[in-house]
């Protein structure tokens, strides 16, 4: 069977920026940033993906583009006869399943706050301890996640069982076009708050009186963290889209174009969420509080701020359904190859799969709120730190030393992968910028990953 193609350039950047781009742009980088010292952690973030995170997405990439396969037939296309290096493959698809148990839920979570402000569960004049309860009631109700969960599920396999180009493709693009013009257009809201300026300072003004609170080396340490966990890498999520991909190009010109539009989000995201938390004098907090109970007690209580709240969450929702639709379709594209289902076959299977898998989640805030099974940790959790302080790096690891060394790929063999077509060359020194500083910075990110 001929692989499938994407139908356009653009197509493929959106699709993959769209894997990359999810709910930690919006969730994690603007407090991260904040808390660090502001513009001088984006400083220091930008040159550690351009270091760190770029040069192993070239790999993942490369690894798919070369072989024209999923993750374990990708590794075995390329890998020396009597290796195992594709034992991490099958590893890889299992961090693709662990990922959407949890992420279908959150962005169960996003949908369903949309809906909350367009049929106005919000209203003007909220207290934030009304805002607050909206979130408790959300987790303490198991029928009311699963069903936003099971339509995340639903919509994400139907989306991918339509095929590569009709399907993912065509979606992603309306989807991320939506995204970037929805971003702009509340940045440009938040910037007309009363509280602009001082936001604006706090976020991207270099405070070096907090570098030397927060100390120089756990601000770098923070946006080496950063730029590595945004793009995704290590459970083969890019490692598809490299199979799909033209030759005409190189893969660091495309790749520094899918970091682009990832960052690009993550910045405009603070631009949007601090000049609005300083405007109504509301603590920035992180995580789902930011999201779910500050952001919500801003927009009740600002002038048309229903259809803002359901505009940002719909953004929210775009964010976090690419990362779902890009996941699947990896999953999917894996049970095609490894199984020689149909895509129909696979999109069933797979969406009865996840479904199931996903479940533990959802009751994880409310029937199984008593179980923590990895150190404290809930449900989600404890998903959460298996495939993020885990899979992700160790993956990233074998993805690097299998294309640098000569008991993989090889470092000449993935160098001229990386530069077929026009753009940007890997040149013959960062062997050594790859084969040295690069693991010990990313076995820096599992220990700090494992102690936190």
């Amino acid at each position: 069977m001929e692989r499938e193609s994407f139908k356009s350039r653009l197509g493929f950047l959106l699709v993959s920026a769209g894997c990359a781009i999810g709910i930690g742009n919006v969730w994690r980088f603007p407090f991260v940033a904040g808390q660090n010292g502001g513009g001088f952690f984006v400083l220091i973030y930008l040159i550690m993906l351009v270091v760190l995170g770029l040069p192993v997405l070239t790999m993942e990439l490369g690894v798919g583009r070369a072989s024209r396969k999923s993750a374990v037939l990708g590794y075995k296309a390329l890998e020396k006869p009597g290796s195992k290096w594709h034992i991490h493959g099958w590893f890889a698809i299992l961090g693709c399943y662990l990922l959407m148990m949890y992420y279908t839920t959150v962005s169960g979570w996003m949908l369903d706050y949309f809906f909350k402000f367009v049929t106005g569960t919000f209203t003007h004049g909220m207290s934030s301890e009304a805002n607050a309860k909206v979130f408790t009631d959300m987790l303490a109700d198991p029928v009311e996640m699963g069903l936003w969960m099971a339509i995340t599920v639903a919509a994400g396999v139907l989306v991918c069982s339509i095929g590569l180009r009709k399907g993912l493709e065509r979606v992603s693009k309306v989807m991320m076009t939506a995204l970037l013009v929805l971003i702009v257009v509340l940045a440009i809201h938040s910037f007309t708050l009363s509280g602009a300026r001082e936001g604006i300072a706090f976020y991207l003004v270099p405070n070096m009186d907090n570098v030397r609170s927060v100390g120089l080396g756990n601000v770098i340490a923070a946006a080496m963290n950063q730029a590595f966990f945004t793009l995704s890498l290590g459970i083969s999520a890019m490692e598809i889209f490299g199979s799909y991909m033209s030759k005409d190009h190189t893969l660091l010109s495309e790749g520094a174009r899918i970091c682009g539009l990832d960052t690009f989000v993550a910045i405009m995201a603070g631009l949007i969420i601090f000049p609005a938390c300083f405007s109504y004098g509301v603590e920035v907090d992180s995580g789902p509080n930011l999201i779910f109970i500050t952001l919500p007690s801003v927009f009740t209580n600002m002038a048309g701020g229903r259809v803002w709240g359901a505009l940002f969450f719909l953004f929210m929702t775009f964010a976090s359904f690419s990362t779902v639709i890009a996941v699947i379709e990896n999953i999917m594209s894996s049970c095609m190859d490894l199984f020689g289902w149909s895509r129909k076959k696979a999109a069933v299977v797979n969406g009865a799969l996840i479904l199931i898998a996903s479940i533990p989640c959802v009751l994880g805030y409310n029937v199984l709120s008593g179980f923590h099974p990895i150190g404290g940790r809930d449900v989600l959790d404890s998903e959460d730190f298996l495939v993020s302080s885990i899979l992700l790096p160790l993956g990233s690891l074998v993805y690097l030393l299998f294309c640098v060394t000569r008991w993989g790929w090889g470092f000449k063999n993935y160098q001229a992968e990386a530069n077929t077509g026009k753009g940007m060359k890997v040149a013959g020194w960062m062997r050594w910028l790859f084969m040295i500083v690069l693991p010990i910075m990313i076995l820096s990110i599992f220990v700090i990953g494992l102690m936190g």
